[in-house]
């Protein structure tokens, strides 16, 4: 009884439909997804073009219509009597500090609860987790009594609060699971060398942790510039409105002022943009990181 072998030439021959079905296979995922595409980006290419057109342009030719000039009269309204700068402004007096201090006091929980052996840690943080699963709906007269109560309602102070405590909960958990991935034994080196419990946290956890908080520095920048519930529910004051709300404002003054509301809302877009393809490439890798031990 004989057994047959595969040559070189047999095995290549065999292998030849394999490089066809991922081309078939290429050609199918590119016909679907370019249509998907499309029709994804559709809305902010026309969106775009309509910031840039002028409102006689539109009034005389209609909103699909190809501009036949470009203008910056919509931004300039925007900007100007539309009070988007003096919004764009707010944003960034609230995104900053609450995405900052988010991320330092979640760096300092998930390093307490991943290096020291904390009685309930894992109860600690799920309870931290669980915070999230709330609605925040059911939660938006309860907080702004509190606000009132503690006499910061209608303050910038106030909405970085918010921010600050419902995303400490999410960022400790992402964090916790990194800092877990990290080997003991660099600590444990360190420790013999004479160092401390902050100069661990400074000098090896926080340096080794930076495509993990770059991906939740731009996660936060994004859900915090992009509020808008609590914004409302805690500001009165228009002058103290941020970007979000501001919008939502400046489409009541000009409703038929096309080109005006879409600016604005080219300029609520960009920063949170900006930010986000600045840290592109630490967004996915940042936060799988600590997906395994």
């Amino acid at each position: 009884m004989t057994s047959a072998t595969l040559t070189p030439v047999d095995s290549a021959r065999a292998g030849e439909p394999a490089p066809l079905n991922r081309r078939k296979r290429g050609w199918g995922f590119h016909a679907v997804m370019v249509p998907l595409t499309l029709l994804w980006v559709a809305p902010m290419v026309f969106v775009l073009v309509l910031a840039f057109r002028s409102f006689d342009d539109i009034a005389a030719r209609g909103t699909a219509a190809w501009p036949d000039s470009f203008s910056l009269e919509g931004f300039q309204e925007a900007l100007g009597r539309g009070t988007m700068g003096r919004a764009l402004w707010t944003s960034i007096q609230v995104t900053v500090p609450a995405v900052l201090l988010s991320l330092l006091l979640a760096s300092w929980a998930a390093y307490a609860l991943s290096r020291f052996r904390i009685p309930g840690r894992r109860a600690i943080l799920l309870t931290m987790l669980a915070g999230n699963l709330l609605p925040p709906q059911i939660l938006l007269i309860p907080v702004s009594r509190v606000m009132e109560s503690l006499g910061i309602y209608d303050t910038l102070v106030a909405l970085v609060a918010i921010h600050v405590g419902f995303g400490l909960g999410f960022y400790t958990f992402v964090l916790h699971g990194f800092m877990r991935s990290i080997p003991g034994e660099l600590t444990e080196a360190a420790r013999i060398d004479g160092a401390g419990p902050v100069q661990i946290y400074a000098r090896i956890i926080m340096p080794l942790c930076r495509p993990s908080l770059a991906a939740l520095g731009a996660l936060a920048t994004t859900w915090i510039f992009n509020d808008l519930i609590w914004a409302i529910t805690v500001l009165r004051t228009e002058a103290k409105l941020p970007v979000t709300a501001a919008l939502l404002n400046l489409q009541g003054g000009y409703v038929s002022n096309w080109n005006v509301v879409a600016a604005a809302s080219v300029i609520a877009a960009v920063p949170t943009a900006i930010v986000f393809f600045a840290f592109q490439r630490h967004f996915v890798s940042g936060l799988l990181m600590g997906s395994t031990k």
